[in-house]
């Protein structure tokens, strides 16, 4: 996998998170506004900060597929992963959560802070069919950043994978 931003853009894998993540979403074309927040305790307490519903605030996991292989699943705030169905659309049959050093190690992001725009490597990403066709809040690279965008949009951008994955929370 490449270093640096999803779109390529020259934002380097050293600058801080949120700094890559706006590079990233700025060289990416789409239209998106920021939100600086302080720390949140829960998906609620973000959803009042960034003026959202809670299924509006898309979660951005990072998922191990095997060794060294790992891809970006996002999920709408009122879901979350269903397992069986990403095994089955990704034809593998067993993934796992990694811990949050080598989540950092793998995108140069923190937990809480995780976006695939600017992680250090591009992988790979899968969205939950229910994030499209409206405005979504994705972390921007700091705890209590984010931006609000297009969902479909974004997805074209990240040349994300849709796809039924998620179940009700």
């Amino acid at each position: 996998m490449s270093e640096g931003p999803p779109d390529g853009s020259a934002t380097p894998p050293t600058a801080s998170g949120e700094e890559r993540a706006v590079g990233a979403l700025t060289a990416s074309g789409v239209p998106f506004s920021l939100t600086r927040h302080g720390r949140v305790r829960s998906l609620e307490e973000a959803a009042a900060a960034r003026g959202v519903e809670a299924r509006d605030i898309v979660k951005t996991l990072v998922v191990r597929r095997g060794e060294g292989d790992f891809l970006f699943v996002l999920v709408p705030g009122d879901r979350e992963i269903s397992w069986p169905k990403l095994r089955t659309h990704l034809g593998v049959n067993r993934m796992s959560m990694p811990d949050a050093a080598t989540a950092l190690e793998v995108t140069g992001y923190e937990r809480g802070t995780i976006t695939p725009f600017g992680s250090t490597t591009a992988w790979p990403v899968v969205a939950d069919v229910t994030m499209t066709g409206r405005s979504v809040s994705l972390g921007a690279g700091a705890h209590g950043v984010a931006a609000t965008l297009d969902a479909d949009a974004a997805l074209a951008a990240l040349g994300a994978d849709v796809a039924d994955v998620t179940d009700p929370a």
